[in-house]
Protein backbone atom coordinates (compact mmCIF):
# COMPACT_ATOMS: atom_id res chain seq x y z
CA UNK A 1 0.00 0.00 0.00
CA UNK A 2 3.00 2.34 -0.12
CA UNK A 3 4.71 4.53 2.43
CA UNK A 4 3.09 6.11 5.46
CA UNK A 5 1.45 9.52 5.20
CA UNK A 6 3.87 12.39 5.85
CA UNK A 7 3.49 13.09 9.60
CA UNK A 8 3.34 16.85 8.88
CA UNK A 9 -0.03 16.38 7.13
CA UNK A 10 -3.34 14.87 8.17
CA UNK A 11 -4.49 13.81 4.70
CA UNK A 12 -2.86 13.15 1.33
CA UNK A 13 -4.81 13.96 -1.85
CA UNK A 14 -3.45 12.65 -5.13
CA UNK A 15 -4.82 14.45 -8.22
CA UNK A 16 -4.55 12.88 -11.68
CA UNK A 17 -5.61 15.09 -14.62
CA UNK A 18 -6.27 14.04 -18.19
CA UNK A 19 -3.11 15.27 -19.96
CA UNK A 20 -4.49 18.21 -21.92
CA UNK A 21 -4.38 21.95 -21.21
CA UNK A 22 -8.14 22.30 -20.76
CA UNK A 23 -8.10 19.48 -18.21
CA UNK A 24 -4.84 20.14 -16.36
CA UNK A 25 -5.60 23.78 -15.58
CA UNK A 26 -8.97 23.42 -13.79
CA UNK A 27 -7.83 20.45 -11.67
CA UNK A 28 -4.63 22.28 -10.74
CA UNK A 29 -6.69 25.33 -9.80
CA UNK A 30 -8.87 23.17 -7.55
CA UNK A 31 -5.77 21.71 -5.92
CA UNK A 32 -4.43 25.21 -5.25
CA UNK A 33 -7.74 26.29 -3.73
CA UNK A 34 -7.77 23.25 -1.44
CA UNK A 35 -4.09 23.66 -0.57
CA UNK A 36 -4.55 27.30 0.45
CA UNK A 37 -7.70 26.57 2.45
CA UNK A 38 -6.38 23.46 4.18
CA UNK A 39 -2.62 23.71 4.84
CA UNK A 40 -2.82 20.52 6.89
CA UNK A 41 -3.52 18.57 3.67
CA UNK A 42 -0.74 17.37 1.35
CA UNK A 43 -1.61 17.36 -2.37
CA UNK A 44 0.38 15.58 -5.08
CA UNK A 45 -0.47 16.54 -8.66
CA UNK A 46 0.53 13.74 -11.08
CA UNK A 47 1.60 14.63 -14.63
CA UNK A 48 4.00 13.44 -17.32
CA UNK A 49 7.58 14.70 -17.37
CA UNK A 50 6.69 16.93 -20.33
CA UNK A 51 3.81 18.46 -18.41
CA UNK A 52 6.04 18.93 -15.39
CA UNK A 53 8.24 21.08 -17.62
CA UNK A 54 5.25 23.09 -18.85
CA UNK A 55 4.01 23.69 -15.32
CA UNK A 56 7.45 24.66 -14.07
CA UNK A 57 7.66 27.36 -16.75
CA UNK A 58 4.01 28.48 -16.48
CA UNK A 59 3.82 28.90 -12.75
CA UNK A 60 6.00 30.78 -10.29
CA UNK A 61 7.09 28.12 -7.80
CA UNK A 62 7.18 30.74 -5.04
CA UNK A 63 3.44 31.30 -5.56
CA UNK A 64 2.62 27.59 -5.29
CA UNK A 65 1.40 26.52 -1.84
CA UNK A 66 4.06 24.57 0.06
CA UNK A 67 1.67 21.66 0.56
CA UNK A 68 1.12 21.26 -3.20
CA UNK A 69 3.71 19.08 -4.93
CA UNK A 70 4.16 17.55 -8.37
CA UNK A 71 4.68 13.87 -9.11
CA UNK A 72 5.80 12.79 -12.59
CA UNK A 73 5.62 9.70 -14.76
CA UNK A 74 7.62 9.12 -17.95
CA UNK A 75 6.39 10.53 -21.27
CA UNK A 76 4.40 7.48 -22.34
CA UNK A 77 2.00 9.52 -24.53
CA UNK A 78 2.53 11.76 -27.59
CA UNK A 79 3.59 15.32 -26.90
CA UNK A 80 1.02 17.97 -25.99
CA UNK A 81 2.56 20.06 -28.80
CA UNK A 82 1.20 17.67 -31.45
CA UNK A 83 -1.81 16.27 -29.58
CA UNK A 84 -4.42 17.70 -31.95
CA UNK A 85 -2.64 16.28 -35.00
CA UNK A 86 -2.32 12.72 -33.64
CA UNK A 87 -5.33 12.65 -31.36
CA UNK A 88 -6.33 9.04 -32.07
CA UNK A 89 -2.84 7.79 -31.17
CA UNK A 90 -2.72 10.15 -28.20
CA UNK A 91 -6.04 8.90 -26.88
CA UNK A 92 -5.00 5.25 -27.31
CA UNK A 93 -1.79 5.89 -25.36
CA UNK A 94 -3.68 7.60 -22.53
CA UNK A 95 -5.88 4.53 -22.11
CA UNK A 96 -3.20 1.85 -22.55
CA UNK A 97 0.13 3.30 -21.40
CA UNK A 98 -0.56 5.65 -18.47
CA UNK A 99 -2.19 3.32 -15.96
CA UNK A 100 0.86 1.18 -15.10
CA UNK A 101 3.29 4.06 -14.34
CA UNK A 102 0.64 5.93 -12.34
CA UNK A 103 -0.06 2.76 -10.37
CA UNK A 104 3.65 2.35 -9.62
CA UNK A 105 3.95 5.99 -8.55
CA UNK A 106 1.10 5.50 -6.09
CA UNK A 107 3.20 2.83 -4.32
CA UNK A 108 5.26 5.65 -2.82
CA UNK A 109 2.52 8.20 -2.19
CA UNK A 110 0.22 6.63 0.43
CA UNK A 111 -2.83 8.45 -0.89
CA UNK A 112 -5.83 9.09 1.37
CA UNK A 113 -8.08 10.02 -1.58
CA UNK A 114 -7.66 10.32 -5.35
CA UNK A 115 -9.23 13.06 -7.47
CA UNK A 116 -9.11 12.04 -11.13
CA UNK A 117 -10.32 13.44 -14.43
CA UNK A 118 -13.45 11.44 -15.25
CA UNK A 119 -12.06 10.53 -18.68
CA UNK A 120 -9.31 8.46 -17.02
CA UNK A 121 -11.66 5.58 -16.23
CA UNK A 122 -8.84 3.23 -15.25
CA UNK A 123 -8.15 5.28 -12.09
CA UNK A 124 -11.35 3.90 -10.54
CA UNK A 125 -9.89 0.41 -10.77
CA UNK A 126 -6.64 1.57 -9.15
CA UNK A 127 -8.57 3.10 -6.28
CA UNK A 128 -10.66 -0.05 -5.82
CA UNK A 129 -7.61 -2.34 -5.76
CA UNK A 130 -5.88 -0.12 -3.23
CA UNK A 131 -9.01 0.57 -1.17
CA UNK A 132 -8.61 4.33 -1.72
CA UNK A 133 -11.75 6.45 -2.21
CA UNK A 134 -11.88 8.29 -5.54
CA UNK A 135 -13.61 11.47 -6.71
CA UNK A 136 -14.47 11.92 -10.40
CA UNK A 137 -13.62 15.42 -11.59
CA UNK A 138 -15.63 16.66 -14.60
CA UNK A 139 -13.94 19.71 -16.21
CA UNK A 140 -16.73 20.44 -18.67
CA UNK A 141 -20.27 21.68 -18.10
CA UNK A 142 -23.02 19.77 -16.25
CA UNK A 143 -25.04 20.06 -19.47
CA UNK A 144 -22.30 18.23 -21.37
CA UNK A 145 -22.26 15.60 -18.61
CA UNK A 146 -26.03 15.13 -18.93
CA UNK A 147 -25.84 14.68 -22.70
CA UNK A 148 -23.12 12.05 -22.40
CA UNK A 149 -24.65 10.30 -19.38
CA UNK A 150 -28.05 10.09 -21.09
CA UNK A 151 -26.52 9.04 -24.41
CA UNK A 152 -29.14 6.31 -24.89
CA UNK A 153 -31.87 8.95 -25.21
CA UNK A 154 -29.96 10.55 -28.08
CA UNK A 155 -29.48 7.14 -29.64
CA UNK A 156 -33.13 6.03 -29.53
CA UNK A 157 -34.22 9.38 -30.96
CA UNK A 158 -31.92 8.96 -33.96
CA UNK A 159 -29.71 11.92 -33.02
CA UNK A 160 -26.35 10.15 -32.82
CA UNK A 161 -24.35 10.26 -36.08
CA UNK A 162 -27.36 11.96 -37.64
CA UNK A 163 -27.22 13.39 -41.14
CA UNK A 164 -26.99 17.09 -40.26
CA UNK A 165 -28.28 18.13 -43.66
CA UNK A 166 -31.44 16.16 -42.92
CA UNK A 167 -31.77 16.34 -39.13
CA UNK A 168 -29.50 19.20 -38.07
CA UNK A 169 -32.44 21.50 -37.27
CA UNK A 170 -34.43 18.91 -35.32
CA UNK A 171 -34.93 19.69 -31.64
CA UNK A 172 -33.31 17.78 -28.80
CA UNK A 173 -35.86 18.55 -26.08
CA UNK A 174 -35.94 15.31 -24.09
CA UNK A 175 -32.80 15.46 -21.90
CA UNK A 176 -33.95 16.10 -18.30
CA UNK A 177 -32.70 19.42 -16.95
CA UNK A 178 -31.18 20.50 -20.28
CA UNK A 179 -32.76 23.25 -22.35
CA UNK A 180 -33.83 22.45 -25.90
CA UNK A 181 -31.15 22.59 -28.58
CA UNK A 182 -30.75 21.72 -32.24
CA UNK A 183 -29.08 18.46 -33.25
CA UNK A 184 -26.33 20.47 -34.95
CA UNK A 185 -25.58 22.11 -31.58
CA UNK A 186 -24.80 18.78 -29.93
CA UNK A 187 -21.14 18.18 -29.03
CA UNK A 188 -19.04 16.75 -31.85
CA UNK A 189 -18.67 13.51 -29.90
CA UNK A 190 -22.19 12.62 -31.10
CA UNK A 191 -21.61 13.56 -34.73
CA UNK A 192 -20.40 11.19 -37.44
CA UNK A 193 -17.45 13.41 -38.34
CA UNK A 194 -14.08 12.34 -36.85
CA UNK A 195 -12.88 12.24 -34.14
CA UNK A 196 -16.37 11.81 -32.66
CA UNK A 197 -16.91 8.09 -33.35
CA UNK A 198 -13.38 7.17 -32.21
CA UNK A 199 -13.70 9.12 -28.94
CA UNK A 200 -17.17 7.89 -28.05
CA UNK A 201 -16.35 4.38 -26.70
CA UNK A 202 -13.81 5.82 -24.26
CA UNK A 203 -16.28 8.50 -23.13
CA UNK A 204 -19.04 5.96 -22.52
CA UNK A 205 -16.67 3.67 -20.63
CA UNK A 206 -15.59 6.62 -18.50
CA UNK A 207 -19.18 7.38 -17.53
CA UNK A 208 -19.78 3.74 -16.71
CA UNK A 209 -16.72 3.66 -14.43
CA UNK A 210 -17.74 6.91 -12.74
CA UNK A 211 -20.65 5.05 -11.13
CA UNK A 212 -18.09 3.29 -8.95
CA UNK A 213 -16.48 6.52 -7.72
CA UNK A 214 -17.37 7.83 -4.28
CA UNK A 215 -17.85 11.46 -5.38
CA UNK A 216 -18.58 13.47 -8.54
CA UNK A 217 -17.21 17.01 -8.79
CA UNK A 218 -18.62 19.57 -11.24
CA UNK A 219 -16.54 22.64 -12.13
CA UNK A 220 -19.52 24.93 -12.26
CA UNK A 221 -21.36 27.43 -10.13
CA UNK A 222 -24.48 25.55 -9.07
CA UNK A 223 -26.83 28.44 -9.90
CA UNK A 224 -25.53 28.58 -13.48
CA UNK A 225 -26.84 25.12 -14.36
CA UNK A 226 -29.02 24.21 -11.42
CA UNK A 227 -31.68 22.45 -13.51
CA UNK A 228 -29.16 20.10 -15.11
CA UNK A 229 -27.49 19.31 -11.79
CA UNK A 230 -30.74 18.73 -9.91
CA UNK A 231 -32.11 16.51 -12.68
CA UNK A 232 -29.02 14.30 -12.39
CA UNK A 233 -29.11 13.81 -8.62
CA UNK A 234 -31.90 11.19 -8.52
CA UNK A 235 -30.33 9.32 -11.45
CA UNK A 236 -26.90 8.92 -9.85
CA UNK A 237 -25.96 6.99 -6.75
CA UNK A 238 -22.75 9.00 -6.58
CA UNK A 239 -23.06 12.24 -4.55
CA UNK A 240 -22.66 15.37 -6.71
CA UNK A 241 -20.73 18.42 -5.55
CA UNK A 242 -20.68 21.64 -7.57
CA UNK A 243 -17.31 23.05 -6.51
CA UNK A 244 -17.40 26.40 -8.31
CA UNK A 245 -15.57 27.58 -11.37
CA UNK A 246 -12.06 26.19 -10.63
CA UNK A 247 -10.42 29.17 -12.33
CA UNK A 248 -7.43 31.08 -10.87
CA UNK A 249 -9.52 33.83 -9.28
CA UNK A 250 -7.13 33.72 -6.33
CA UNK A 251 -4.52 35.43 -8.56
CA UNK A 252 -6.61 38.47 -9.49
CA UNK A 253 -5.46 40.85 -6.76
CA UNK A 254 -2.99 42.68 -8.99
CA UNK A 255 -1.64 45.31 -6.64
CA UNK A 256 1.83 45.59 -8.14
CA UNK A 257 1.72 46.21 -11.89
CA UNK A 258 5.34 47.37 -12.13
CA UNK A 259 6.71 43.87 -12.67
CA UNK A 260 3.93 42.70 -15.00
CA UNK A 261 4.41 41.55 -18.61
CA UNK A 262 4.80 44.07 -21.42
CA UNK A 263 1.29 43.45 -22.76
CA UNK A 264 -0.16 44.98 -19.59
CA UNK A 265 1.58 48.24 -20.47
CA UNK A 266 -0.19 48.18 -23.84
CA UNK A 267 -3.54 47.43 -22.20
CA UNK A 268 -3.02 50.21 -19.67
CA UNK A 269 -2.70 52.70 -22.54
CA UNK A 270 -6.09 51.77 -24.09
CA UNK A 271 -9.43 53.41 -23.25
CA UNK A 272 -11.80 51.61 -20.91
CA UNK A 273 -13.81 48.76 -22.48
CA UNK A 274 -12.30 49.44 -25.92
CA UNK A 275 -10.34 46.22 -26.56
CA UNK A 276 -11.63 42.97 -28.04
CA UNK A 277 -9.74 40.04 -26.54
CA UNK A 278 -9.39 37.20 -29.10
CA UNK A 279 -8.43 33.63 -28.21
CA UNK A 280 -9.30 30.38 -29.97
CA UNK A 281 -7.94 28.08 -27.27
CA UNK A 282 -4.94 25.82 -26.92
CA UNK A 283 -6.06 22.71 -28.78
CA UNK A 284 -8.11 22.92 -31.98
CA UNK A 285 -6.90 25.16 -34.80
CA UNK A 286 -8.69 27.44 -37.22
CA UNK A 287 -8.58 26.65 -40.92
CA UNK A 288 -6.64 29.07 -43.13
CA UNK A 289 -9.92 30.31 -44.59
CA UNK A 290 -11.44 30.95 -41.17
CA UNK A 291 -8.34 32.80 -40.04
CA UNK A 292 -8.39 35.04 -43.11
CA UNK A 293 -12.06 35.86 -42.57
CA UNK A 294 -11.49 36.76 -38.92
CA UNK A 295 -8.49 38.94 -39.73
CA UNK A 296 -10.48 40.74 -42.44
CA UNK A 297 -13.42 41.24 -40.07
CA UNK A 298 -11.24 42.63 -37.29
CA UNK A 299 -9.51 44.98 -39.74
CA UNK A 300 -12.78 46.19 -41.22
CA UNK A 301 -14.32 46.80 -37.81
CA UNK A 302 -11.48 49.08 -36.75
CA UNK A 303 -11.70 47.69 -33.21
CA UNK A 304 -8.72 47.62 -30.88
CA UNK A 305 -7.79 44.00 -30.28
CA UNK A 306 -5.58 41.82 -28.11
CA UNK A 307 -5.05 38.51 -29.90
CA UNK A 308 -3.50 35.35 -28.42
CA UNK A 309 -2.32 33.18 -31.29
CA UNK A 310 -0.27 29.98 -31.10
CA UNK A 311 0.34 29.89 -34.87
CA UNK A 312 0.75 32.33 -37.77
CA UNK A 313 1.75 35.11 -35.39
CA UNK A 314 4.03 36.86 -37.90
CA UNK A 315 1.37 36.83 -40.60
CA UNK A 316 -1.16 38.18 -38.14
CA UNK A 317 1.21 41.00 -37.23
CA UNK A 318 1.60 41.83 -40.91
CA UNK A 319 -2.16 41.82 -41.55
CA UNK A 320 -3.49 42.93 -38.21
CA UNK A 321 -2.94 46.64 -38.55
CA UNK A 322 -1.73 49.05 -35.91
CA UNK A 323 -4.70 48.96 -33.56
CA UNK A 324 -3.92 45.62 -31.97
CA UNK A 325 -1.41 43.51 -30.10
CA UNK A 326 -0.62 39.86 -30.92
CA UNK A 327 1.04 37.59 -28.37
CA UNK A 328 1.68 33.81 -28.22
CA UNK A 329 0.49 33.51 -24.59
CA UNK A 330 -0.94 35.58 -21.76
CA UNK A 331 -2.46 35.31 -18.31
CA UNK A 332 -5.98 35.12 -19.72
CA UNK A 333 -7.95 35.89 -16.59
CA UNK A 334 -5.70 38.86 -15.84
CA UNK A 335 -6.34 40.22 -19.34
CA UNK A 336 -10.09 39.62 -19.18
CA UNK A 337 -10.27 41.48 -15.86
CA UNK A 338 -8.36 44.47 -17.24
CA UNK A 339 -10.42 47.68 -17.42
CA UNK A 340 -9.64 48.18 -21.13
CA UNK A 341 -11.15 44.85 -22.27
CA UNK A 342 -14.76 45.17 -23.40
CA UNK A 343 -15.41 41.87 -25.18
CA UNK A 344 -14.16 38.30 -25.60
CA UNK A 345 -13.97 36.51 -28.97
CA UNK A 346 -13.79 32.88 -27.83
CA UNK A 347 -13.80 29.29 -29.07
CA UNK A 348 -16.23 28.59 -26.19
CA UNK A 349 -14.12 26.17 -24.22
CA UNK A 350 -15.63 25.67 -20.78
CA UNK A 351 -12.65 27.14 -18.91
CA UNK A 352 -12.68 30.27 -21.07
CA UNK A 353 -16.42 30.70 -20.56
CA UNK A 354 -16.01 30.57 -16.79
CA UNK A 355 -13.18 33.11 -16.88
CA UNK A 356 -15.09 35.47 -19.16
CA UNK A 357 -18.19 35.23 -16.96
CA UNK A 358 -16.09 35.90 -13.87
CA UNK A 359 -14.60 38.99 -15.54
CA UNK A 360 -18.06 40.18 -16.59
CA UNK A 361 -17.27 40.64 -20.29
CA UNK A 362 -19.72 39.78 -23.08
CA UNK A 363 -18.80 37.10 -25.62
CA UNK A 364 -18.44 36.73 -29.37
CA UNK A 365 -18.92 33.00 -29.81
CA UNK A 366 -16.89 31.16 -32.45
CA UNK A 367 -16.96 27.42 -31.59
CA UNK A 368 -14.80 24.95 -33.51
CA UNK A 369 -15.69 21.51 -32.15
CA UNK A 370 -15.96 19.13 -29.18
CA UNK A 371 -18.23 20.62 -26.47
CA UNK A 372 -17.82 24.15 -27.82
CA UNK A 373 -20.95 24.03 -30.00
CA UNK A 374 -23.15 23.29 -27.01
CA UNK A 375 -21.35 25.84 -24.82
CA UNK A 376 -21.89 28.47 -27.50
CA UNK A 377 -25.59 27.69 -27.59
CA UNK A 378 -25.80 28.18 -23.83
CA UNK A 379 -23.95 31.52 -24.00
CA UNK A 380 -26.21 32.91 -26.70
CA UNK A 381 -29.63 31.37 -25.97
CA UNK A 382 -29.70 30.38 -22.30
CA UNK A 383 -27.55 32.94 -20.49
CA UNK A 384 -27.72 35.74 -23.11
CA UNK A 385 -24.26 37.08 -22.29
CA UNK A 386 -23.07 37.45 -25.87
CA UNK A 387 -22.16 40.41 -28.01
CA UNK A 388 -23.38 38.21 -30.85
CA UNK A 389 -22.99 34.75 -32.36
CA UNK A 390 -20.51 34.16 -35.16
Amino acid sequence: MGSRVDPDFSLHIVAIPFPGRGHVNPLLNLCKIIAMARPEFLITFVVTEEWLGFLSSDYDDDAKPENLRFGAIHNVIPSELIRAKVYTDFQEAVYTEMEAPVDRLLDSLAASVIIYDLLLWWVVGIGSRRNIPVASFWPQSPTMFSLAYLYQLLLVNGHVDADLAEKGDEMVDYIPGVSSMLVKDLPHIFHAKPPGPAMRPHLLRAFSAAHKAQYLLFTSVAELESTAIEALRPKLQTPIYSIGSAIPYFNTNYTDQSCGPDYLTWLDAQPACSVLYISQGSFLSLSAEQLEEIVAGVQDSGVRFFWVARENTERLRERGGKKGLIVPWCDQLRVLCHRSVGGFWTHCGWNSIKEGAFAGVPFLAFPIGLDQLTNSKQIVEDWKIELGGV
